[in-house]
């Protein structure tokens, strides 16, 4: 798939595709991620794969900054598998109810209640376009911390998905239940990428997906992100300016504007 300058209209407001990340996804794609650009590898896109997944980072010299992405075999990044986690007290409109792996928290519960002055208990997969990222397990399996590389937990991340652009924020990480995994993000944000066919146990299976994680505290919304939204837009509208200023770091804008497609 090579990006185009419009986006597909839908119920949600998506961002079009700004010109330096559409560059961005051009380029990496079928590209490979090798030597000082490759983090960490041996992840899995889906159960049975030849495990060629890495966790890359590139550097852009006209903003000096670099970003943390997902990358497999040539010509692929990664796919969208549902993560229904953290709390369920809003359970939508039920899609979320067909995993069969729900966990009852996410990673950074505590943070997210510190983060809302305790408004919330967790975040919530029907409401928070949140990314899973990052490996963390006890078996041997392959293993990868992005805040080792300055990754902040409930940072802002980008998600380039079926021609639009969507913001959210790291709100999880893989486990050891089954092997080491990537390519994942709440039921909200695959609703938004995919449509409502995204459920619980159906995900996006093309590898086609670029995860972008940005390091720096200044990632970080903190508290002008609006934790008790009880919808995916409100909670989206409340990151896109932060959002916005993170992804001008991957370098030029070209004549392109960020704007809403309604």
């Amino acid at each position: 798939m090579v990006l185009a300058s419009l986006v597909t209209l839908q119920s949600v407001s998506a961002l079009s595709v700004p010109t330096n990340v559409r560059n961005f996804y051009n380029s990496v794609k079928p590209s490979t991620c090798t030597g000082t650009e490759k983090l960490k590898g041996g992840f899995h896109d889906q159960n049975g794969d030849s495990g060629q997944w890495s966790y890359c980072r590139k550097t852009f010299s006209d903003s000096g900054k670099h970003a943390i992405y997902l990358h497999g075999p040539t010509n692929k990044l990664a796919n969208m598998d549902i993560d229904c986690d953290g709390d369920l007290f809003n359970p939508g409109d039920g899609r979320c109810g067909s995993s069969t792996d729900t966990q009852g928290e996410t990673r950074w519960k505590a943070e997210v209640q510190t983060a809302s002055n305790h408004a919330i208990k967790d975040l919530n997969a029907n409401v928070h376009p949140y990314v899973v990222f990052g490996n963390e397990r006890d078996d041997g399996g392959a293993t990868f911390d992005p805040r080792s590389v300055g990754i902040k937990p409930l940072s802002v991340m980008a998600v380039v998905c079926g021609d639009k652009m969507f913001y959210g924020i790291w709100g999880d990480t893989n486990g050891d239940d089954g092997p080491p995994m990537v390519g994942e993000a709440s039921l909200s944000l695959a609703t938004a990428c995919f449509g409502k066919s995204m459920n619980g146990n159906n995900g996006h299976d093309e590898s086609d997906v670029l995860y972008i994680a940005f390091p720096g505290d200044d990632a970080v919304p903190g508290s002008s992100a609006n934790w008790k939204a009880s919808n995916f837009q409100q909670f989206e509208d409340s990151i896109t300016t932060l959002g916005n200023k993170l992804v001008a770091r991957l370098g030029s804008t070209g004549k392109d504007e960020m704007k809403m497609e309604l």
